[in-house]
């Protein structure tokens, strides 16, 4: 639409009294209707003028002679935007008057450098959906129905200005009818890339596993009926395919298991509605906003006893992780008389979604029985998000489809920086200007593909947002795949972040705290300054570096890696470390303890770390919860889940501070006493009740001394431990208590995904305070 104005009659300088507002704009303004939102309300309010974009938003001028219209039209500027927009600033100034005809919207100002900014991918909007289900509407049962408000965005753009043909609808060519749609201002498609109908638009078709068409008068309709017979349907959605069986069928969901290779890993199940999903899960006011919100993430509920879902969908979790139909297909497929439907992602563990249809039909034959898909192809890989209510707020768990990529705030300008994150739960952050732009979940990239989606991620983001970083922030571990691919690109500087302290940045950032604050990062694992492995850390410090105040004590983790999914080995050398004797746990029948032991004594092949993770693992395999797990984190989470709430009296724990570094929080009298409680057959959950009380004790008694030392007032919780409910709020309620500042995630994961954050914004740090 730029180069043409789109005028409508005003009020001009008819009149006395004659008043003009200038108003500047910023924020996700552009691309998203905000332009025609504004043409529609200077109509409705008579007013003149017009509306650009500028390189730093949107500008508006407004002129009316009726007393209260401009302060009338600014009220319900920020109030009224739509569901896309998000306005993070507005300027308002009064200037003279000027001779306008009505009120226009206006081609870009001649040269100027105008910024693009690409929404979220979003869920179907309600005007959209009760179009889509009235059998008058042109548009009835058709799967790629959406509007300015609603559809695909990001998934689709392929490169900027963002504009159809710029996008993955390019090959369609608009009807007659959508044409006109997409040119009125008054009309809710006005600029909709990606407006269709069933005329002009994408096609459903509903295949085989040879890649043969199944014949039906509606794909869907064949689909649904293959679901209810027990079948497994990969459905093609905005980001990837999903792979599709009954929820409730409990053959089907373990087939699916069986097929995929994922034994215990929770899946994500899509309720055909608000009551069915109060059917299964507890849901308190911010989780019910969370599954109707516009992203319409994966929210993670309290499971209800006894529901109707397959005991397999997640077994030993508490929690279940509920999403609403998103798109119009999932909103017809579930229309077929489904409550609810497994909707798991169609790749591998930590592997970025199958996108193409041809990749589909190749690496998912032996999954699936059938593929409804579509002939709309998907440019970028964007997984479903996945959410938590915690202490009141929504908090990210995997940040993707429906935020990314929406920028964060900073509370500086500086130098473009790109942040190339860690090794799991891989995201990419660029910055520019005042604003962060943190890349979709990418994934675990020791995974060849995911290795190859970082890189595609990281031309992508640069290219959409014309980032030029001067330069690359990379985790200090030398053998992450991240931080390997930094050292490579010659014409880059390079800057090394430590992995906590990243972490640690990453939380103020996101809260725009600048610091310095006393931060308890707790996670699984992070390559330490001393090259020794973290996880058990307090730090104090801000972007411009850190201290390490204090940590757990490191202990022997026979195997290294090996033993994060493999809990037992964990336990062996904590107790043994510990002083205490391994025979007569349970987690020790049929393995073979006695050659960890003789690792461990003789420190072979067993790193110290200071991990909180593992911890956690070694307490959950001391109880016998778990000797081996199949998913990361499955031993805390059930450990976790046998507790239920916090009670009971802590176990022992000591601090010492008698060498020259950090406090070391010793927990081998913790774990004394808890194989002691074993030993006299203690129940499972009174042990993780008070060993949860435990940490929470330790570490708000260690963040107290931390900020008495250093003068401070503040404490950052980050890291993937965090993701614990029982330690998160009950660690965020005993500091609060005590007078502290907690400063937590919610914009960003506090586990991995939120790296990419902090390293960029070290980074710019560094670039400032470096000699040059």
């Amino acid at each position: 639409m730029d180069g043409v104005a789109q005028k409508t009659p005003g009020a001009g300088l008819n009149g006395p009294g004659t008043r003009r507002f200038r108003l500047q704009v910023s924020g996700v303004v552009q691309g998203v209707g905000f332009r025609p939102f504004v043409y529609r309300l200077a109509a409705e309010l008579g007013l003149s003028g017009f509306v650009r974009n500028t390189a730093c938003g949107v500008e508006i001028e407004v002129q009316s002679s009726e007393q209260g219209d401009l302060e009338r039209f600014v009220t319900a500027l920020d109030s009224g935007a739509p569901p896309l927009a998000k306005i993070v600033s507005l300027v308002t100034s009064e200037i003279p008057p000027a001779d306008d005809e009505g009120f226009a919207i206006h081609s870009s100002a001649a040269g100027a450098d105008v910024e693009t900014v690409v929404p979220p991918d979003i869920a179907l909007c309600d005007d959209c959906r009760r179009e889509l289900l009235d059998p008058d509407d042109r548009r009835y049962r058709y799967p790629f129905i959406n509007c300015t408000n609603c559809g695909p965005r990001y998934t689709i753009t392929e490169a900027i200005p963002y504009d159809r043909p710029q996008t993955t609808m390019n090959s369609f060519v608009m009807c007659e009818r959508c044409n006109s749609e997409y040119r009125d201002p008054a009309d809710r498609r006005f600029h909709a890339q990606p407006n269709a109908c069933p005329v002009c638009g994408p096609e459903l078709q509903l295949l085989d596993t040879g890649g043969n068409v199944i014949a039906a008068e509606d794909p869907v309709t064949a689909a649904a009926r293959l679901l209810r017979n027990g079948n497994v349907v990969a459905v093609k959605g905005l980001g990837g395919f999903h792979l599709a069986v009954d929820a409730c069928n409990e053959e089907a969901v373990a087939m699916l298991r069986r097929r995929k290779g994922r034994e215990e890993k929770p899946f994500a199940v899509m309720a055909a509605d608000f009551a069915a999903a109060e059917r299964v899960a507890y849901l308190d006011d911010e989780e019910r906003e969370a599954l109707l919100s516009p992203e319409a993430p994966i929210v993670l509920l309290l499971k209800r006893n006894g529901g109707i879902l397959a005991s397999s969908v997640a077994p030993g979790n508490p929690r279940i992780g509920i999403l609403m139909p998103y798109t119009p297909l999932h909103v017809l497929l579930m229309r077929e008389g489904f409550p609810f439907l497994v909707m798991t992602s169609a790749n591998a563990s930590e592997e970025p979604m199958t996108t193409s249809n041809e990749e589909a039909l190749g690496t998912l034959r032996e999954i699936a029985d059938a593929f409804l898909l579509h002939n709309r192809p998907i440019h970028v890989s964007c997984d479903d998000s996945v959410t938590i209510c915690l202490d009141g707020s929504l908090r990210q768990v995997r940040r993707s489809r429906g935020y990314v990529p929406a920028p964060l705030q900073l509370t500086s300008d500086g130098d473009s920086v790109l942040g190339v994150g860690a090794e799991i739960k891989n995201t990419v952050c660029a910055l520019k200007r005042s604003q962060g732009f943190v890349s979709h979940h990418i994934g675990d990239l020791k995974n060849y593909e995911a290795y190859r989606h970082f890189q595609q991620t990281i031309d992508h983001l640069l290219g959409l947002f014309r980032v030029k970083p001067d330069l690359l922030v990379c985790d200090m571990h030398p053998a992450y795949l991240s931080a390997q691919w930094a050292r490579q690109q010659k014409d880059l500087a390079v800057h090394e972040v430590q992995h906590h302290h990243a972490h640690l940045v990453s939380c103020l950032a996101e809260n725009g705290v600048d610091g310095p604050a006393v931060g308890l990062i707790l996670d699984g694992s992070g390559y330490g300054v001393d090259g020794t492995v973290w996880g058990g850390e307090v730090l104090v410090g801000d972007a411009a570096g850190f201290e390490r105040y204090a940590s757990l004590e490191p202990l022997p983790l026979p195997g290294g890696d090996s033993a994060v999914f493999h809990p037992w080995k964990s336990a062996a050398g904590y107790l043994d470390h510990a002083g205490c004797s391994c025979s007569g746990f349970k987690v020790f029948d049929g393995r073979p303890v006695d050659t960890v032991l003789e690792m461990v004594r003789r420190s072979i092949h067993c790193p110290l770390t200071s991990s909180c993770g593992r911890l956690f693992d070694a307490v959950a395999a001391i109880c016998n919860i778990r000797a081996d797990i199949s998913y990361e984190g499955q031993a805390a989470v059930e450990l976790t889940s046998a507790a239920g709430r916090l009670a009971g009296k802590p176990f022992s724990y000591d601090c010492d501070s008698s060498g020259n570094g950090a406090v070391r929080l010793l927990v081998s009298p913790m774990i004394s006493e808890i194989a002691h409680a074993v030993g006299q057959d203690r129940s499972t959950t009174e042990i993780s009740r008070r060993f949860h009380v435990t940490i929470v004790k330790m570490f708000s008694d260690i963040a107290g001394k931390a900020c008495a030392a250093y003068g401070l007032n503040t404490v950052a919780l980050s890291g993937g431990v965090f993701q614990n409910p029982l330690l998160f709020e009950g660690l965020v309620r005993e500091l609060r208590a005590k007078g502290f500042d907690v400063l937590t995630h919610r914009l960003v994961p506090c586990n991995d995904g939120g790296i990419s954050l902090g390293q960029a914004v070290i980074g710019r740090q560094w670039l400032k305070i470096s000699p040059k």
